[in-house]
């Protein structure tokens, strides 16, 4: 879960910056905010690749784990063994 915080930190923090630069050269308003999210989505594609690649990975062992847990409460309210059917 750290991981998705940090990760999610770091995009804001680009988005942020990328912003406060635009207007200083004179970005305002829906133009500022479009700017900022290309702008910013393009950098944190390129500077957070590894820090996604981790927080990605967290993600779908966590998914993998309920899916498991799902899978075993299914089974134990059908009364029926994995595999057995």
């Amino acid at each position: 879960m750290r991981s998705v915080i940090l990760y999610t930190l770091a995009r804001l923090a680009i988005f942020a910056a990328t912003a406060g630069v635009l207007a200083l050269f004179g970005a305002r308003g829906f133009l500022l905010l479009l700017m900022s999210l290309a702008v910013s989505g393009v950098v944190s594609y390129v500077l957070l690749s590894a820090q996604r690649d981790r927080m990605s990975a967290v993600v779908t062992r966590g998914m993998r784990a309920q899916r498991r847990r799902f899978e075993k409460s299914l089974t134990k309210e059908d009364g029926v063994r994995p595999g057995a059917e």
